[in-house]
């Protein structure tokens, strides 16, 4: 009898469970638009501290090139996380896509 009723319970649960899985879309209004310009605006900031790290980056490396090597160093070190900062601002919405897809 036990065993009947395991019998059931696997044939339930090995079925194919199907979840709905609209597609995005703004909600209805002003909050899609408002939503969309605070992420072109964060994206838009993003892109400026990148330019201002890669300035500063710059003078760290023209003022340690003499008698202060470690500025010149820390500089340099720096110019990778840079790349990376400005790859992931830029590429942050299709990295969500690719997630999320």
């Amino acid at each position: 009898m036990i065993l009947a009723y395991l019998s059931t319970l696997v044939g339930f649960l090995a079925q194919p469970i199907e979840l709905p899985d609209p597609p995005p879309q703004a909600p209805p209004g002003k909050l899609g638009d408002a939503v969309s310009t605070m992420l072109s605006w964060m994206k838009w900031g993003g892109f400026v501290l990148a330019i201002a790290a890669g300035m500063a980056a710059g003078i760290m490396m023209a003022i340690g090139r003499r008698n202060r090597n470690n500025m010149a160093i820390d500089a340099a070190m720096g110019v990778p996380w840079i790349i990376a900062g400005i790859a992931f601002v830029s590429g942050s919405t299709s990295l969500v896509a690719f997630f999320v897809a």
